[in-house]
């Protein structure tokens, strides 16, 4: 194995949602003891029949993990769980592993570095792009910002999640990443929405055109995975609108401190928030299709 993770080493895992499940159970198989935590304990009944612990809090996981990886909502629940009364950095031990695979703000991944460090902990942001499809097929790109040498201990470990794993450069680095690939699902998925309504409009068989556009020019991940998903009405989750338009709004900010305009980004969650108000919050991506039978 390369670096210096083996998989003797207790890896404790906090979030088993719609990736997180599938993402824990790699590294389940790959040998690694795991010890999880989630505020609902029934969604990791089918982890820990696999042989998973529990831990009833994170400071609780903390103490038994040597690698501590999170995959939750919000970045509040991020701060909480690693800063709070509770939390991981709070009571945790020196020489852990921290790998934050959320999607959050580039700022707090900075300040989990920041105050790690001060208690001998090696913090990484890693967030993660392929939905629920890349997590249970361990294809997930993985994007880190951290320490390259902290980075390249905890490799192996990363690579029973994902297939393209990237250091990107200091805390922070991972979800500036993450965010330019948010800005280019947006409008990507505008173009989507709007090509199979557009083939429908004009007496086309959408199935028959996405043959077509999805090898060509026009081809991306959304096309190819998502598409087929909306011709089959199929709009649950692989990853919630309620959490893209948290991530569509931490890139806005970001980019209005650097001075930068978003059209593409601005007009993509004004989208998705008229969705979110019609109660399609806990709906996949995809559902954006339903914009225009609205």
């Amino acid at each position: 194995m390369m670096g210096n993770i083996s998989n003797d080493r207790v890896v404790g895992f906090i979030g088993t949602g719609v990736m997180g499940k599938s993402m824990a159970f790699h590294i389940l198989q790959a040998g690694f003891p795991l010890v999880v935590y989630t505020r609902t304990k029934e969604k990791a009944a089918e982890l820990l029949e696999a042989g998973a612990k529990w831990a009833e809090s994170p400071k609780e996981l903390a103490e038994k993990a040597d690698v501590i990886i999170s995959i939750v909502g919000y970045p509040k629940d991020v701060e909480e769980i690693y800063l709070g009364e509770n939390g991981v950095i709070t009571n945790g031990k020196e020489g852990t592993y921290i790998i934050d695979m959320t999607t959050s703000k580039p700022s707090l991944a900075k300040k989990l570095f920041i105050e790690g460090k001060k208690k001998g902990m090696k913090v990484l942001d890693a967030p993660v792009s392929g939905g629920d499809i890349g997590a249970k097929n361990a294809s997930l790109a993985i994007m880190v910002g951290g320490e390259e040498n902290d980075f390249n201990d905890v490799k192996s470990l990363l690579e029973t999640m994902g297939k393209n794993i990237v250091y990107q450069g200091p805390a922070g680095s991972g979800q500036h990443t993450k965010m330019c690939n948010q800005i280019v699902i947006a409008s990507n998925m505008v173009g989507v929405c709007e090509a199979i309504v557009y083939a429908e409009k004009a007496g086309l068989e959408p199935d028959k055109v996405l043959q077509s556009i999805s090898t060509g020019a026009a081809s991306s991940w959304s096309l190819s995975n998502l598409a087929p998903r909306i011709l089959n009405e199929d709009f649950s989750p692989g990853f919630f609108i309620k959490h893209f338009i948290k991530d569509m709004q931490i890139a806005l900010e970001e980019a209005k401190e650097m001075d930068m305009e978003t059209p593409g980004l601005s007009l993509s969650k004004s989208m998705y928030e008229r969705l979110n108000e019609q109660g399609e919050g806990d709906s996949g991506t995809q559902a954006l299709y339903k914009y225009w039978k609205s």
